[in-house]
């Protein structure tokens, strides 16, 4: 059979339809949790009259989440099976979520900042559970494929949860300003404080409930038991033969570097959008809901151009595709540093259609021929997402300086991206150079 026509979610006659189906949905679920949480930010720190550094906690504890379970949850996948894996991720998703009822209850900040910890410990055992589960369901020549289509499904989730955040929380919470909440007395600012909760954590409380449907579906679906044959844990010797595999270790650091890039396009584009807006006679106010819907955009052109990608994956080596992609990026990010006005905006918004094919393909490529050891690989590879949380603080004390050589200081500030692209540029070479 041509290789470019085989089935990419079947291996020795064997149809893994279904499974394929359940566990693709996961990365749906994940992405929603995701998007639904960045505006929470704001949120919890209008709600608690707190300041913009201790609503930002929300984002240590989502992050700290994954860092730390990351290795735990190859650990325990290795001593069970995949399947148990994304039971643990699911269960342990659906009780942090259902934690946000209990914490609401309590009227306090820090509770929360619990129940995002267990939630984002879920997180971390789903993905270092699908993804490689994933791969595994189908022939190795296929597994970049595959994994990209199953990762097609996540950005989906994500502008669920981003609609999700605008409408259904965002919307409905009380408009009164900060300013305006710091003036009320005790009794009033708590009665609009739970007021707002009891808005933002219904969305929370209804996902965990779908969590756990969707736990009693796959527990009760028989799931294929590939890469579950040796159940030896081994950390250390594990971990000392997969870093010693060079595409393997590059490909750990390109990831780092690609959430680094992804995050910081997308969570600053609202700054650089307003500048630009305000700069064309638009109020603040304005300039940040019309950048915001920017960020909207760009996620639906991130989500097209995975499946375009996906497809373009059957007839073109995926480093070579990979290194393309960065290298558009990298001239698009030149035009956001270096024009000025709605088309430097536009150069913003494009880059997310290079982003799109680059989490799961270097995935996909640095796991390649690790069999069980992809398990431990995997963690390696979640916890290469901490780069979400330690690039764009970087970014943001460059924009903080407001004008850096004569530029405005949010456009130096891409220049952060722009190595990233080069990161990445340089792991695709490298790639197409092994596997051409």
């Amino acid at each position: 059979m041509d290789k470019n026509n085989q089935s990419i979610i079947s291996k020795d006659g064997v149809s893994y339809l279904v499974p394929f189906i359940l566990i693709t949905s996961c990365f749906a679920l994940w992405g929603f949790a995701n998007d639904i949480t960045n505006p929470m930010v704001k949120a919890f720190s209008k709600i608690f009259r707190m300041s913009v550094t201790d609503g930002a906690l929300v984002q240590v504890a989502f992050y700290g989440g994954y860092f730390a379970m990351a290795f735990p949850a190859a650990m325990f996948i290795r001593k069970y099976s995949y399947k148990a894996g994304v039971m643990m991720g699911l269960g342990l998703y659906a009780v942090g979520a259902l934690l946000f009822l209990p914490a609401s209850w309590t009227g306090m900040y820090y509770p929360f900042l619990v129940a995002y910890f267990i939630l984002t410990c879920g997180l971390s055992f789903l993905e270092t559970s699908c993804n490689p589960y994933i791969l595994s369901m189908g022939t190795e020549e296929t597994s970049t494929r595959r994994l990209n289509m199953a990762q097609c499904f996540n950005p989906m989730g994500s502008l669920c949860g981003m609609y999700v955040a605008m409408n259904f929380i965002q919307a409905k919470l009380n408009p009164a300003s900060t300013e305006e909440r710091a003036l009320l007395s005790d009794s009033e600012f708590a009665t609009m404080r739970d007021s707002d909760l009891s808005v933002l954590i219904t969305p929370y409380l209804i996902i965990g409930l779908v969590i756990i449907a969707m736990f009693c579906v796959i527990w009760f679906t028989k799931m294929p038991k590939n890469g579950d044959q040796n159940h030896d844990v081994n950390f250390l010797p594990t971990l000392k033969r997969i870093f010693s595999i060079d595409y393997y270790r590059e490909g750990v650091i390109a990831q780092f570097f690609y959430v680094g890039v992804q995050i910081m396009c997308w969570t600053f584009i609202i700054q650089y959008g307003t500048r630009v807006l305000m700069n064309e006679g638009m109020a603040e106010i304005d300039a940040e809901v019309l950048s915001q819907r920017y960020n909207i955009i760009a996620m639906a052109i991130f989500v097209t151009s995975r499946f375009i990608c996906t497809y373009f994956l059957k007839y073109i080596n995926a480093g070579a595709l990979l290194g393309i992609l960065a290298a558009v990026g990298a001239c698009l990010t030149l035009g956001v540093i270096f024009i000025d006005g709605r088309v430097g905006l536009y150069c913003l918004v494009a880059i997310s259609a290079c982003m799109s094919l680059m989490f799961p393909t270097i995935y996909g490529i640095a796991l390649q021929g690790l069999g069980d050891d992809a398990k431990f690989g995997a963690a390696g590879l979640i916890m290469a997402i901490l780069g979400g949380s330690v690039l764009p603080p970087l970014q943001a004390n460059i924009i903080d300086q407001h004008t850096l050589f004569g530029m405005p200081a949010v456009n130096v500030s891409f220049v952060l991206p722009l190595i990233c692209f080069f990161v990445i540029i340089s792991y695709g070479w490298r790639t197409y150079k092994r596997t051409r």
